[in-house]
């Protein structure tokens, strides 16, 4: 390993350390806010210092087989420790290989939940269908991480599609996952109303956002106005009822957030908030790409968020991710919620341009 890499390595265990110090003094706990941040720092620093304490580990160990075949003129003990060299030499590159992942960049939003926003788009009813079938493969997904979904906001269909869909996934790591989610997705299928077996392509729009917290953005009463209304539609008798449905609205931005789903007015207003901010944090965010991008789309381009990002095709079977240029047969599969045959590769595929743009690919 590299001096510079092993010292940076060494820096962050003793970081790793002193974080876990900290913590455990009484007066930590008197501020909760900033006890989550050394916390949160705490944890993403946690699997950096366990794959440098298993790297010198291992190289001592390889250290004390060289010293052993120094030493040793019993050619089948030799033999023997030779193999078990060759094996940890591989273990070792796959060790570097594995730091070399864990020191790229963090995005600080990837361990947490996400607020998941579908809108129909161009397509009519069959784009509203197709709302529902990623409203599915996104629930099913969900359900094979171990994560939870609860619907924010619901406007559907007669023919039950899906106008529009706020749903909150909350688990750990859900942000690392389905943020390259976000885009236009395609689907090519002839619609069950066409009488003359003519493919339609329509789309639908994916907003992922990471979940805010109030100690990620703070909201000003006074730059709010809270509404309170029937909730319309299915829902139970309770809901329709009852003045229970909440539109926040953000006077600064005239961002408007409605949330119907809940049984109580302040369970809705909850869930209002929450998504308010995660979308206040997404402009922000946004704002600052948009600023970012102006200074190099001589290089790169434009990265229009608006180009279609995935096709789902019908007829042949098979999902195209275009940002990589995947296709998988299967599509059914997908639609169930295999999704980490698409997510996956898109990892490895964002690691290896970041790995490359430091000079540092394996």
């Amino acid at each position: 390993m590299p001096r510079p890499l092993a010292q940076q390595l060494h820096e962050l265990e003793r970081r790793h350390a002193e974080l876990a110090h900290r913590m455990a003094e009484p007066a930590a706990a008197a501020d909760p806010a900033a006890y989550a941040r050394l916390m949160r720092e705490y944890k993403e620093l946690a699997p950096l210092a366990e794959a440098a304490r298993a790297y010198a580990a291992l190289t001592a160990e390889m250290a004390e087989e060289e010293e052993a075949l120094a030493a040793s003129t019993d050619a089948a003990f030799n033999e023997m420790v030779q193999q078990e060299l060759r094996e940890n030499r591989q273990k070792l590159a796959a060790m570097e290989e594995n730091i070399q992942i864990l020191l790229l960049p963090r995005d600080e939003n990837d361990d947490k939940s996400v607020v998941l926003e579908l809108r129909a788009g161009a397509g009519g009813e069959e784009a509203a269908l197709f709302a529902h079938s990623l409203w599915r493969m996104y629930s099913m997904y969900a359900a094979r991480c171990g994560w939870q979904c609860e619907v924010d906001n619901l406007n559907e269909t007669e023919l039950g599609g899906v106008k529009e869909l706020v749903l909150s996934v909350e688990g750990a790591g859900a942000y690392s996952r389905l943020k390259y989610e976000s885009g236009v997705h395609r689907v090519q299928r002839v619609p069950q109303t066409e009488t003359q077996g003519r493919i339609h392509t329509s789309t639908v729009t994916v907003a992922v956002m990471p979940a805010a917290e109030e100690v990620d953005l703070v909201l000003d009463a006074k730059d709010l106005r809270i509404d309170t209304f029937r909730a319309s539609g299915a829902g139970g008798q309770h809901i329709n009822k009852t003045s229970s449905a909440v539109r926040v609205t953000h006077l600064p931005s005239g961002m408007v957030v409605e949330c119907q789903d809940r049984r109580s007015q302040w369970e809705n207003k909850d869930r209002a908030l929450k998504i308010l901010r995660s979308r206040l944090l997404q402009q922000k965010q946004a704002d600052y790409d948009a600023a970012y991008n102006a200074r190099r789309q001589s290089q790169v381009g434009s990265g229009d968020r608006s180009e279609k990002i995935r096709t789902y095709n019908f007829p042949q079977d098979r999902v195209t991710d275009h940002r990589i240029g995947l296709t998988l047969h299967g599509l059914q599969g997908v639609l169930d919620g295999d999704l980490d045959r698409i997510v996956g590769p898109l990892i490895a595929d964002d690691r290896q341009k970041k790995l490359r743009a430091q000079g540092r690919e394996p």
